[in-house]
């Protein structure tokens, strides 16, 4: 059995889910409010979701919790079994999550402290922005971030991309207002399209 402790609205859960829905796997929920994470500080340690109870052995991190899916459930795949795209796709992760992720969350940041600069705002949403165009490129002539086929990487990146085309209404978290703020598709046709394609996935 699968069990996914997880959070509404969460980008990194959705992230699983996303993997899930592609190998055609279920999971039971868990569902945690953020005001209490007991449930998920017990089974892994440390409070953040994801977290998946594989039958036993419990990964956290979402990139982790991916791999080993990939790992237990190998088909559909999730990673290319050519050694050199396996690790293309390794280093686009880790820039994703060491680099690509940085502005949004120093954003988030500024905006707690009791004096924001606008100034240091503007700089950090420009290279939110200008990466859209990378993506929009990584985009020509293929399905997918990585080929024509699904792979990790659009479900490292969607949930966080997807807010250039818009938020839900009921979606109040601050960091996703600053991903809807600070991105958009205009002008940029095939990251929208590509949007529209991963949204109409299947989740867990």
């Amino acid at each position: 059995m699968i069990r996914l402790y997880r959070a509404p609205w969460s980008t990194n859960v959705e992230r699983v889910t996303l993997a899930l829905g592609h190998k055609g796997l279920g999971a039971e929920s868990i569902w945690i409010d953020y005001s209490d994470r007991r449930p998920v500080e017990q089974v892994s340690g440390q409070p953040l979701v994801p977290v998946v109870d594989f039958d036993g052995e419990i990964v956290h991190e979402s990139a982790r919790i991916i791999a080993r899916l990939d790992d237990l459930h190998p088909d559909p795949p999730l990673y290319p079994a050519d050694p050199a795209r396996r690790a293309e796709l390794d280093a686009y992760i880790e820039w994703f999550e060491h680099v690509w992720k940085r502005p949004p969350n120093e954003i988030e940041r500024i905006l707690g402290l009791p004096e924001t600069d606008p100034g240091q705002i503007a700089q950090l949403a420009a290279l939110m922005d200008g990466w859209l165009d990378l993506f929009e490129r990584m985009l020509d002539g293929r399905n997918y971030l990585f080929g024509d086929d699904f792979s990790a990487a659009d479900c490292i990146a969607y949930p966080f991309l997807k807010y250039a085309a818009g938020r839900d209404p009921a979606d109040a978290e601050l960091f996703h207002r600053i991903l809807d703020e600070h991105q958009s598709v205009e002008g940029r046709p095939r990251l929208a399209d590509w949007i529209e394609r991963v949204a109409a996935l299947p989740q867990a």
